[in-house]
């Protein structure tokens, strides 16, 4: 979704990836581990949900859906990737670029969703 030259983008997170970014303010999303080559933020809730309540839930015990707002123009350097159905898009950030793209939230990331 764009709104005022921005995009809203969701994220999908366990409880170790949320309480990273609490402590960041909910500013930022923390480093990638070294077996997570890239940083998948979705283009929409749908999807966000789906993997917070069929992959974070079982695998953690809960999962969270947060959402936050990046510039179009920052954000079309990352194309959307569909990696399955319809609802299945991604942009795909390097780990090595995530502080920048970090620098470019605008605002807070938000928690939309939780499934315990």
């Amino acid at each position: 979704m764009e709104a005022n030259n921005t995009t809203t983008l969701y994220r999908p997170v366990g409880p170790q990836e949320l309480e990273l970014i609490k402590e960041s303010g909910f500013r930022r999303f923390p480093p990638r581990l070294p077996e997570q080559p890239i940083f998948y933020p979705v283009t929409n809730e749908e999807y966000a949900i789906q993997i917070s309540r069929d992959w974070n839930l079982p695998a953690y015990g809960s999962g969270f859906v947060t959402e936050f707002e990046v510039p179009t123009s920052y954000l079309s350097r990352y194309p959307v990737q569909n990696v399955g159905g319809i609802i299945h898009d991604e942009h795909w950030v390097p780990a090595e670029e995530l502080d920048e793209f970090n620098d470019q939230i605008i605002g807070l990331i938000r928690v939309t969703k939780e499934f315990h």
